[in-house]
Formats: structure tokens, sequence, C-alpha cells
């Protein structure tokens, strides 16, 4: 039991870790390069596919690498995992290098980017769970 918490929570801050890292590059090159030519909404809304495509390949290597049980929890809990991290480390990183509360950051997102950046952060928390049932399946 000891054993599969501790694999659960290093397979959680492992698949955090990927995803944030190729998040935190990704958005560097969208506000630098992308956003002065195309707005925000735009920028924002091009960035997700491809973040979707890391988050894909991110749990189906993380699940694999770590050969966690296929039980929903457990796939479920990764996921969790790496949400709350990604949450404190978005709002930790967004009130200090742009010095905003969390209040003002949410209420500045654009709607619609927001909504559909909202929705990622859902499919991050369950894709852990898809990705193990379409191995489980492919096999």
């Amino acid at each position: 039991m000891w054993q599969t918490t501790v694999q659960i929570l290093k397979a959680g801050a492992l698949y955090f870790a990927l995803v944030f890292g190729a998040g935190f590059v990704l958005g560097t090159v969208r506000t630098l390069w992308v956003v002065p030519r195309i707005g925000t909404r735009m920028a924002e809304l091009l960035e997700e596919p491809i973040m979707l495509v890391i988050i894909i390949l991110a749990a189906r290597w993380v699940v694999r690498r770590f050969a966690v049980s296929p039980k929903a929890s457990s796939l479920l809990s990764i996921g969790g995992i790496a949400l709350g991290l990604m949450l404190v480390a978005e709002f930790t990183f967004v009130a200090w290098l742009r010095g905003l509360s969390v209040r003002d950051y949410l209420a500045g997102r654009d709607p619609v980017a927001g909504t559909v950046y909202y929705a990622m952060l859902v499919l991050f928390a369950i894709v852990p769970l898809l990705a193990a049932r379409r191995s489980a399946g492919a096999t």
C-alpha cells in the first residue's frame, strides 16, 4: 500500500513537471513572440492544441513508466496531484511574476481563451485515466 502511494505521488509530480515545463516554454514563446503579432486570445487558443498533445503524451508515458495500477482511483489520483501542483505553481508564479492576486489573475483572463484553459485543466486531471484505458484497450 505504501509503495503504491509513493508511486502515485511520484507519477503525479513527474506528470506535473513535464506538462508545466512544456507550458512554461510555450508560454514564454507565446508571450514574447506570438501575442504581439496576433493578440492574446488567438495566441492562447493556438497554444492549447499543442498543450493537449503534450498532456496526452506525458500522461501515457508516466502511466507506463510507473506501471501504475489500472484502477480509476490510482489514475485519477495522479491527475489530481498533478492538477494541485499545477494550480499552486501557476498561482504562486503568477503572483510573483506579474504582481497579481489570484482574483485579479482570474478576472483578467480572456472569456473565450480562459474557458478553454479551464477545460484544459479538467482534461489535464483526467487524461491519465483516459490514457491508461486506451493503452489497456490497445493491448
